[in-house]
């Protein structure tokens, strides 16, 4: 199976080069805005037709190297052709953020230790930082197209790492793991020594709230510096949950090893459940993470020799574990308990949930391997 991850890597220019990395920043940005102008208005999306009308603008007036105005093409088809496909009405796509997309090989590569990458003024050599990133460079992963992003006054080159990681097949697995996520723990697994794992998620909606609560007040006020404070405020919300779900994930794969199956629930309907929630609920609910949180299981696992599967979360917090009861009584939701009304088995709600994923898990596992 061919994996893909966007490993987001350091580079630490010197103070030339940084001059150097935002001059060409600038420069990219404009070349694509102005590529951009003319395929809105004239709808041509043929890289050949848009070469033509554009390639010598880019070359004498933005002062683009050749591979650097091909790239920006690329990069401008490529976000009208997103836009068509994904349904969305004939706008004309702005470049606001200082990127810059790097062909391997090509615009950026890898020459004894350091990264060698094409600017306005050729190519610099820049040293980076690997650490927890030391497997993305021992020769077996192939580098993709990168971008070159400058944020938080730093650079960095988020590179498409792909490698060829041999699935775990159905007959290997020694161990199904359910894995139930919510609100009250980010996540709850259940194993098959009947052990469970709890990862609270109390602190964590509270700092929600806080969030949310920030964010009203800036947008009460409306200022210019309100409105900058909210995007921070916004960015360092996803990389503090972004962190959260990847410490959440590495414990869980970790925990279990390899020959694993790990059992989750299909997220498909989680926008339609939630909607019924109440209005004053909804932010921490609809904006909380859980396909990242699958997500990174779900490469986890595939890098630890295991395998996840995705299962309909349909009562699962209502059947009792135990007996087979369904009733929606057997959860009480406030407490966060879960008493069987036939068979009067109590435990967690969340733990219940898990429990049913994982017995989902077996009777898959079961289905697979007897199969002719």
């Amino acid at each position: 199976m061919q994996m893909t991850i966007t490993a987001k890597i350091k580079i630490n220019p010197t103070s030339e080069q940084i001059e150097w990395l935002k001059s060409t920043l600038d420069a990219y940005r404009t070349g694509c805005n102005y590529v951009s102008s003319l395929v809105f208005e004239t709808k041509q999306l043929a890289q050949a037709k848009v070469h033509k009308m554009t390639y010598g603008t880019l070359r004498s007036v933005y002062f683009l190297r050749s591979q650097m105005a091909q790239s920006v093409m690329k990069t401008v088809i490529a976000r009208y052709q997103s836009l068509k496909s994904n349904g969305h009405d004939w706008t004309k796509v702005m470049f606001k953020k200082p990127e810059y997309d790097l062909v391997w090989n090509r615009d950026y590569s890898l020459t004894q230790g350091l990264f060698s990458i094409n600017m306005l003024r050729g190519r610099v050599k820049v040293p980076f930082e690997t650490k927890g990133m030391e497997q993305y460079f021992d020769g077996t992963w192939s580098f993709g197209t990168a971008k070159l992003v400058n944020k938080y006054r730093k650079f960095f080159l988020h590179i498409p790492m792909t490698k060829k990681i041999p699935e775990a097949s159905e007959y290997t697995i020694n161990q199904v793991v359910g894995i139930d996520m919510g609100m009250n723990f980010v996540a709850v697994s259940y194993d098959s020594q009947g052990k469970s794992l709890f990862f609270n998620g109390r602190s964590i909606k509270d700092k929600r709230s806080n969030y949310k609560h920030m964010r009203k007040q800036l947008q009460q006020v409306g200022t210019a510096s309100a409105r900058r404070k909210l995007k921070r405020i916004g960015e360092r919300e996803n990389r503090w949950m972004s962190d959260i779900n990847h410490q959440v994930s590495k414990a869980l794969v970790e925990r279990y090893g390899a020959n694993t199956l790990f059992v989750v629930e299909d997220l498909m309907g989680v926008r339609q459940a939630i909607e019924r929630v109440k209005i004053k609920d909804r932010y921490e609910t609809v904006s909380w993470a859980f396909y990242q949180l699958r997500q990174m299981i779900e490469y986890k696992a595939l890098m630890a020799g295991s395998k996840v599967i995705a299962v309909s979360p349909r009562y699962t917090s209502q059947t009792c574990p135990k007996c087979g009861h369904t009733e929606k009584a057997n959860r009480n939701r406030k407490n966060h308990t879960f008493c069987c009304k036939t068979c009067e088995y109590k435990s967690n709600d969340d733990r219940i949930g898990a429990m049913n994923l994982q017995r989902k898990g077996i009777e898959y596992i079961a289905e697979v391997t007897t199969q002719v």
